[in-house]
């Protein structure tokens, strides 16, 4: 088994809706099983700046399955949540991000692992730090804490709103 961290999002609709079925779809395989989960935050959108907050957490996946494949189960999780890809950072229902797959480093035509920008981004950085603040983030030369104390720590941007939810797995 592999540890996966995944960065969860969303910021359309019933976003504790969206996140908490996409937690529980992806723990209908048998491949995936949930390790750990940080609190919900609030967050500041990225990139497209015109658009509704995002609610984030980050969860450790314990996975019987390739860095590709489990991709595809994020992918899949998030089309059966309806999003629709309109446009690079725009609003989302659901947002599954690899963000690391234990200690690999690679480039495919499929995934980058770990995710491109893990470094800079306080919204996947402060959850992160709360549930793995030693785990070093392959390629970085740092740790997550120490990752997120060069970006300043988040406080402003990043907001704890709430406990870590329970899956859906009424699906």
């Amino acid at each position: 088994m592999t540890r996966a961290w995944v960065g969860v999002g969303s910021n359309e609709g019933d976003r504790l809706g969206y996140v908490k079925r996409g937690l529980g779809l992806l723990l209908a395989d048998p491949g995936i099983e949930l390790a750990v989960l940080s609190s919900l935050y609030d967050a500041e959108p990225f990139g497209v700046e015109d658009q509704p907050r995002f609610l984030n957490l980050v969860a450790g996946f314990d996975v019987d399955l390739g860095p590709e494949e489990f991709a595809g189960a994020l992918f899949a999780a998030e089309d059966r949540c309806g999003r629709i890809r309109r446009e690079r950072w725009g609003p989302r229902t659901l947002d599954l991000d690899l963000l690391a797959f234990g200690d690999l480093l690679m480039t495919s035509d499929v995934l980058t692992v770990p995710h491109p920008g893990i470094a800079e981004r306080a919204f996947v950085l402060v959850p992160f730090a709360e549930v793995a603040p030693d785990f070093r983030v392959p390629g970085t030369g740092g740790t997550v804490s120490e990752l997120l104390a060069r970006v300043g720590g988040g406080s402003d941007l990043v907001k704890r709103i709430g406990d870590p939810p329970t899956p859906d797995t009424d699906l």
